[in-house]
């Protein structure tokens, strides 16, 4: 059954203050390091610092940059902006000065609240432009402009949520893609709501006592909902904390608060099995753990059920449709796909003409669904391109099997021909993850001086690299048609990162143009 909204629709009821409502107040909602904040106390900083917003001026449907270390005045501050019928514009507090400079124009927020170690970089990033007009900086630093911990303290902690529609915007986010700047998506609160009834609730089954724990971080939409709107709305409460997430973090987190579920990704999730101490680890509280954002290779998966006992469910979502959309289900696991279509959403699979493919053909992933974004901010061209009719269309190419279990293939601007035939990188990565020295691995291709298509590796391993290149090629060349085995291995300590956490392939290609 599909999701209906009320036709008065605001988030910030919806996640939050209807656990009052319900006479959930004094159920615990977030844990920190300092301390355990119930609902009702999360309900009052909102309140608080939806009151000092209106008191700067700032209006309905105006945007307020989001910028905080994850924590209750994160949470706080994210329900205040929605609280009082404002767009939060969700950014990474550490991105670059001159990608500030271009958001700050291109949002023209009125408000930008940051965290105080970092309002002396958002202020040099502002600079002479108009925008933001007010710079919010809660406490923890060196800071200039208002500060919030000195004005909430006078306000009360109730304040009315503002009416908005269910279409009406509610938070930006940013598109996720490893190539080329990252695109404002314009989200709604229907979407919000929709995707928690159909994935979280209906698909994974979150439920009142679930304790969540997310690697990435609050402003990456993977966290906002499995890590903060999935367990409030049912109740459950989840734990935050500042710094790197860590294989020892995270132990010491799931140790400590007893996790029941654990939102991941490749990357960590290779860190945590890798992990000198993974013997004497105890992740028995978990009941199921999710991956998104990368691939998920096969022997990674296999590795982390036979090292911890707890199921794994991969899955895809993208900004433009807000969250997941297609996943493995809890007792329905296919390793090395995405699983199936989330009910209430609806996939095609289509070649370059728009036309659909038969099952157990490649082609481009189009889907449809009530999560479906307004479209991108001051970029009408390539709305019009992805956003078609009810359906988005982006660059993730997919393999539908009969059963409807779906394989990710890549993404289009991945995928090249080599020696005339179709080259997928996904395909020779999760072959190089099966070598035991590889811990992290991405392969890029790179015309050569004739202009010829060749496929290049880079590897992060552990121990020394002596040998290991041509080790390395020939492994592939003993599971691989002989086209697909990368013809450089190049070994990296570590790998250039997008705003996301994800391997900025971008940068990859620029490493091999030098």
């Amino acid at each position: 059954m599909p999701f209906e909204p009320p036709s008065s629709l605001n988030i910030a009821d919806y996640f939050l203050e209807e656990r009052l409502r319900e006479g959930q107040g004094d159920r615990v909602a977030l844990r920190t390091a300092e301390r355990l904040w119930t609902y009702r106390e999360v309900s009052q900083l909102a309140a608080r610092f939806g009151q000092v917003l209106l008191g700067l001026g700032v209006r309905q449907e105006e945007r307020v940059l989001i910028a905080l270390p994850d924590g209750a005045e994160y949470v706080g501050a994210l329900f205040g902006i929605l609280k009082i019928g404002a767009v939060a514009v969700m950014v990474n507090p550490a991105l670059e000065p001159e990608k500030l400079s271009g958001l700050f124009a291109s949002s023209r927020a009125a408000v930008a609240v940051v965290h105080g170690s970092a309002a002396k970089a958002f202020e040099a990033a502002r600079g002479d432009l108009a925008w933001p007009r007010e710079m919010l900086v809660v406490e923890g630093g060196p800071s200039t402009g208002s500060v919030f911990s000195t004005e909430a303290e006078k306000l009360s902690g109730e304040l009315e949520t503002t009416p908005t529609h269910p279409d009406d915007p509610a938070i930006w986010l940013f598109s996720g893609g490893t190539t080329g700047l990252p695109k404002a998506v314009v989200q709604t609160h229907r979407s919000f709501a929709n995707s928690t009834e159909l994935y979280a609730k209906r698909a994974l089954g979150y439920r009142e006592d679930d304790i969540t724990l997310s690697v990435p971080k609050l402003y990456f939409g993977y966290a906002t909902g499995s890590n903060l709107f999935f367990p409030f709305s049912v109740g459950a409460s989840t734990i935050l904390f500042e710094g790197k997430p860590t294989a020892a973090t995270l132990f010491a987190q799931i140790r400590r608060h007893r996790a029941t579920i654990l939102i991941n990704v490749p990357t960590v999730i290779q860190q945590m099995v890798s992990h000198p101490q993974v013997a004497e680890q105890d992740l028995s509280s978990l009941r199921f753990a999710t991956s998104a954002g990368e691939a998920l290779p096969v022997p990674l998966y296999h590795r982390w059920k036979e090292t911890f006992g707890v199921e794994l469910l991969d899955g895809l979502g993208t900004a433009e449709m807000w969250h997941v959309f297609l996943t493995n289900h809890p007792g329905d696991v296919h390793p090395g796909t995405l699983g199936k279509v989330v009910d209430g959403f609806e996939i095609k699979v289509c070649d370059d003409e728009d036309r659909e493919v038969p099952d157990g053909e490649v082609g481009r992933l189009w889907v449809a669904g009530d999560s479906r974004a307004l479209g991108y901010w001051q970029d009408a061209r390539k709305s019009a391109e992805s956003f078609r009719g009810r359906w988005f269309v982006g660059g993730d190419l997919v393999c539908r099997a009969p059963d409807g279990v779906v394989t990710y293939c890549g993404r289009g601007d991945d995928m090249f021909k080599v020696g005339g035939k179709w080259f997928s990188p996904g395909e020779v990565e999760s072959c190089l993850m099966r070598h035991h020295a590889v811990k992290e691995c991405a392969v890029v291709v790179l015309e050569n001086a004739e202009g010829l298509a060749k496929p290049c590796a880079f590897v992060r391993t552990e121990g020394g690299t002596a040998g290991l290149e041509d080790e390395l090629k020939s492994f592939v060349l003993a599971s691989l048609a002989p086209y697909k085995h990368p013809r450089r291995v190049i070994f990296l300590d570590d790998f250039p990162r997008t705003h996301l956490g994800k391997i900025d392939r971008k940068a990859l290609r620029g490493k091999l143009e030098e």
